[in-house]
């Protein structure tokens, strides 16, 4: 359920760092390009092969036309140049597939800097069809960052072209009222659709 989807952004945030343009590293060999199309405009990202089973899990949700018609229903912002947008299937059971293991950052090398692609999840090990774009630098959310253990979460990806997009349903309108505990007004009013996500040539 999206409340589940929800609660697996608990975050301890102890640091914000400036805003980094990760988009403009080079793209790895192996990286698959996607276009997200919104109602709010298309953000092109790709996969990463550091990160091998989340990547195919997101892969596989595009393939099979799981995220189309779905939505980014969550923006949180952390300051002025830091915060989240988050989406996904919401738990929505004709589209959520069986979970995958986690892949830390420790693992992958790889950080919740601006444009990062991470999956949403409750426990490890319970990601399925949610997931969130990072605006500015959260490497608090990397594996250790927050506490000693704190298995982090999984990045997968970058965006590539379309941070303006990003930023725009960070900044759109949220209910005051709808969201649980700390995620109370972080309800993104009305949601942001998402109209397909494709592989790209």
């Amino acid at each position: 359920m999206i409340r589940r989807s929800l609660l697996s952004l608990v975050l301890s945030l102890a640091f914000l760092a400036p805003d980094r343009a990760s988009a403009q590293d080079p793209a790895p060999a192996g990286a698959v390009r996607v276009a997200i199309e919104t109602t709010a405009g298309t953000i092109l990202a790709e996969t990463d092969p550091r990160a091998p089973v989340t990547s195919a899990n997101f892969l596989r949700y595009v393939d099979e036309g799981r995220f189309n018609g779905v939505t980014f229903y969550r923006g949180m912002v952390l300051g002025p140049a830091a915060g989240l947008i988050q989406g996904g299937t919401g738990g929505a059971p004709e589209r959520v597939l069986p979970p995958i293991a986690h892949e830390p950052t420790s693992e992958t090398g790889l950080s919740h800097t601006d444009g990062a692609l991470s999956m949403a999840r409750f426990d490890p090990g319970t990601a399925t069809g949610d997931f969130f774009i990072i605006v500015g630098d959260v490497s608090s959310l990397d594996a250790g960052k927050s506490a000693p253990g704190d298995p982090g979460f999984a990045v997968f990806g970058r965006v590539v072209e379309g941070m303006d997009i990003v930023r725009r349903i960070l900044a759109a309108p949220k209910s005051p009222t709808e969201g649980e505990g700390f995620m109370r007004g972080q309800m993104l009013d009305p949601r942001i659709g998402v109209v397909s996500v494709r592989r790209l040539p």
